[in-house]
């Protein structure tokens, strides 16, 4: 494959540098990565009421075809036009694949819709020689799977962007060219961006031109107070961004991690043991960073890339934080094993990431005197262990809420979620326990009959089976958090109160029950449920 593209690099006291990538041609590159056709290639989409043509091949530019054109005209230019449906959705996907695999350069990959990608590279170019080994090593991989490529360096993203989709220095990858070696053809000048480097809009670009701005160097060399009144303060503001004269960081497209390591190979390995081992390396690696910072891992994350592009990611939790080697790699163990589909690697992997997502302080641990095992310990490995191999939201551990309300005081939580702020200690459940193992959600009504209406329940009937109550505790009253509404505590706008019952029927099974607001004074009628059922 043939791949050229826009390579400008220009250094400055900024430290931090960003590499921009543009895809002029990612819907012709998509096709004809599954398909093959000589003929020139098009691609349409129904705007303004005809079929325009919305992106092109370089054969159907260099006859004269070019986007905004109706598909009548373009066919009366070369009748032999092959015409496809344009299909934004999967040049999406396509480009979310190129960015997976943008991540053996650096964490910090940003989406430049609907055909671009940002990369902040600052401090991550010491696996290669200087900047252009790491733009040469990129440009040499897309254009080997088939992309047409326009890329920049510069220091501030706006910048890199600028460049890459306007300037016009050249940088070739040729078919006569060994992989991983770039032809670089350069002009001894960079020529002056246009106005339209800034993307203000058709409208905001027309107008810089019919006031006689055709560069960037025209607007630069005139006050910015004119040119904010006339064209807005956007017009500014981009300005400077694009002269690399304002910072605005990149958004990536995944949070990067505290700590990252990663191992490079001259020629891809397949072997499962070998990248078993790999990963233990820099496990240990990782090991040593976090001794550094007092701290423990919490989630890490092996992304494994393939020399044909495809990235496969493996992810593990603890419930506490952690920098043993060996525990992480029984945790990786058991999620290859738990694994539906199993690792391809195809024709082998040639990087291999390790990223410590989530750290948390962690002091040195001691053990005992006899130097036995702390079973809080011993369990946090049980269930970090059930939690890899079944699923994190499989194995669950109970929470007290900061509520009296009793559906609302107790609910399950992934076994690993760090521990909540609130109650720092449970309730003392009490003897015998006060709250049943089994609660309804919702608490299903029952039909009551009492000696008196505000009196303990004599009968009740529920799923169609009568329950003659011999004996009972109670109430225990239970008022709505009448501090969470609106107007407080006042009449009818609190909340109904409870009054609960722990009640044992004459065949020995004990039910909670409760009458849903006060009789009289907040009910003519209360309303009697079952809430839960004792052991």
């Amino acid at each position: 494959p043939f791949w050229s593209g826009t390579v400008t690099s220009s250094f400055s006291a900024n430290p931090r540098r960003y590499l921009a990538l543009f895809f002029p041609r990612l819907s012709a590159d998509r096709w004809r990565r599954e398909n093959a056709a000589a003929l020139p290639l098009a691609f349409i989409d129904k705007q303004r009421g005809a079929m325009r043509i919305v992106a092109v091949d370089e054969s159907a530019e260099a006859l004269g075809i070019a986007p905004g054109m109706t598909l009548a005209d373009a066919r009366a230019m070369v009748p032999d036009l092959l015409s496809l449906p344009h299909d934004p959705p999967a040049n999406a996907r396509l480009l979310e694949e190129v960015a997976d695999d943008c991540d053996r350069y650096t964490p910090m990959v940003a989406l430049d819709s609907p055909d671009g990608l940002l990369l902040d590279i600052t401090g991550c170019i010491h696996f290669w020689e200087d900047e252009n080994d790491l733009v040469s090593d990129l440009a040499a991989r897309l254009a080997t799977h088939g992309f047409t490529l326009k890329l920049a360096i510069a220091e501030t993203p706006d910048k890199a962007r600028a460049l890459a989709r306007h300037g016009r220095e050249r940088l070739s990858v040729r078919r006569d060219v060994p992989p991983g070696q770039v032809n670089e053809e350069r002009s001894p000048y960079q020529p002056a961006l246009p106005v339209a480097a800034l993307d203000l809009g058709v409208e905001k670009t027309t107008a810089l031109h019919r006031a006689g701005l055709y560069t960037l160097h025209d607007l630069a060399t005139r006050p910015s107070a004119p040119i904010a009144a006339r064209f807005g303060m956007e017009a500014v503001t981009k300005l400077a961004r694009v002269l690399g004269q304002e910072d605005v960081r990149i958004t990536p497209r995944r949070v990067p991690p505290p700590l990252f390591f990663t191992q490079r190979f001259a020629e891809p390995v397949a072997r499962t043991p070998y990248i078993l081992s790999v990963l233990e390396t820099l496990a240990e690696d990782a090991q040593h960073a976090l001794r550094e910072r007092h701290e423990g891992g919490r989630q890490f994350r092996a992304s494994l890339f393939r020399s044909d592009g495809a990235v496969h990611r493996l992810a593990i939790e603890t419930g506490a934080p952690t920098r043993d080697p060996a525990l992480i790699m029984r945790l990786f163990n058991e999620r290859i094993d738990a694994l539906a589909d199993p690792l391809d690697p195809g024709f082998g992997y040639d990087t291999i990431r390790l990223d410590v997502a989530v750290t948390e302080p962690l002091g040195a641990l001691q053990a005992g005197l006899e130097g036995d095992v702390d079973v809080g310990q011993s369990l946090a490995g049980l269930a970090d262990r059930l939690a890899t191999r079944l699923g994190r939201q499989r194995v669950r551990r109970f929470a007290s809420g900061n509520s009296h309300i009793p559906e609302c005081a107790g609910f399950t939580l992934p076994a690993d979620a760090p521990p909540l702020p609130f109650p720092k200690d449970a309730p003392d459940p009490g003897e015998p326990p006060l709250r049943p193992l089994h609660m309804f959600d919702p608490p299903q009504r029952i039909e009551v009959i009492a000696e008196v209406p505000d009196g303990p329940p004599r009968t009740f009937r529920w799923r169609r089976e009568t329950h003659i109550v011999i004996t009972h505790e109670g109430p225990e009253r239970i008022a709505a958090e009448w501090w969470r509404k609106k107007r407080g505590h006042e009449p009818g706008e609190a909340g109904l109160t409870r009054d609960y019952f722990r009640v044992e029927d004459r065949d020995g099974r004990r039910y909670w029950l409760f009458r849903h607001g006060l009789y009289g004074a907040e009910k003519p009628n209360p309303d009697w449920y079952v809430h839960g059922l004792f052991a």
